[in-house]
């Protein structure tokens, strides 16, 4: 139950009278789905405890002609944020959706802000990729409460049962290193972000099963909080220069993989003869630095064109708000020049 003087919810009913919130919301519009007891006792309770709907965001849901997604990305540089984007508007233009686009820049703080004001600007939905600084999910728990329908991609917020789309972050890092192992690589190093992220516990995983896989000790390979150009190329010089350098990376995106590449060739390192190096994206950058660089694909585009198809069907009601939907997209291992 809410907290002295705090507004009741959507949720609070629905916990009071063990239903679901898609349940108090049709029992609240007399929906005759509902038993008449069912509807009666939810009409009564919300009466009592003065709920008061969002009826302007109930109404520009079902207003063909102002029809809004928010959208939060963590940064508009990365190409793979673009592509996911493009993904989002071309769905959304299909059925009368514009955006509302705004970007994170990987902090809590404004993270937070842009939820509150996108569900006080009425929007039908979010779709939203969770900061790097993001540790606690209080401001998604409000959106569901208040019923706003709300779909995660790549980076998901665990703390809480919401709809997603992913890409195979494990497999894709599983297939890549096994592939490193098969040409010779015995001494494969981690780059990879901070661990309370899931892709980031993913793509570890996936790197630290393949070399157990082949009798390698993950434990004598070299493991890097690393996810972008400019630390890599900071670090990988004290990591070459060591006796038992490895003889091969794999990074958590392309950036940090360019950065680990342009490192060891200044360093007097062949790529790919003495260094392989993997990254994870396939992006624009990929194709455009030399030699080309092996990466994962993770199909940005088609995960933001699922992203947005998940949350119109919430906001025009063929799947109910409530429903958890989870959808994977698979990954594919592109083998270019950065790898034997």
């Amino acid at each position: 139950m809410p907290k002295d003087n705090a507004p009741i919810t959507m949720k609070d009913i629905a916990t009071r009278f063990g239903v679901s919130v898609a349940t108090v919301s049709r029992a609240l519009k007399g929906n005759p789905r509902i038993s008449e007891e069912t509807r009666r006792k939810i009409t009564e309770y919300a009466r009592e405890h003065n709920f008061s709907p969002n009826l302007m965001a109930e109404s520009l849901r079902n207003n063909r002609s102002m029809k809004i997604i928010g959208v939060i990305i963590p940064q508009f540089t990365h190409f793979y944020f673009s592509s996911i984007l493009s993904g989002i508007e071309d769905e959304a233009l299909k059925y009368g959706y514009r955006l509302l686009v705004a970007q994170s820049g990987e902090m809590y703080e404004r993270e937070a802000e842009t939820c509150r004001a996108f569900y006080e600007n009425k929007v039908c939905g979010i779709v939203v990729s969770q900061a790097k600084g993001t540790s606690k999910y209080d401001h998604f728990q409000m959106l569901m409460d208040k019923g706003m329908p709300l779909v995660f991609y790549d980076r998901i917020c665990t703390g809480i049962n919401s709809s997603r789309v992913t890409v195979d972050d494990y497999m894709g890092a599983f297939q890549a290193v096994e592939y490193m192992i098969s040409t010779g690589c015995r001494k494969i190093a981690f780059y990879g972000s901070d661990m309370k992220l899931e892709i980031s516990k993913n793509r570890y995983n996936g790197w630290h099963d393949a070399l157990l896989k082949h009798g390698i000790n993950p434990d004598s390979c070299v493991k890097m909080v690393c996810d972008n150009r400019t630390d890599a190329e900071r670090i990988t010089p004290d990591v070459l220069s060591e006796y038992n350098r490895p003889d091969a990376f794999f990074a958590i995106n392309d950036d940090t993989a360019i950065g680990i590449m342009y490192t060891a060739k200044r360093m007097g390192f062949n790529v790919p003869d003495d260094i392989s190096v993997c990254g994870f994206t396939n992006g624009q950058r990929a194709i455009a630095c030399d030699p080309m660089l092996t990466t994962v694909e993770q199909n940005g585009y088609e995960m933001g064109r699922q992203a947005a198809a998940i949350l119109i069907d919430k906001v025009e009601g063929r799947v109910p708000i409530d429903k958890v939907v989870k959808r994977v997209i698979r990954t594919k291992l592109i083998i270019r020049g950065t790898t034997r």
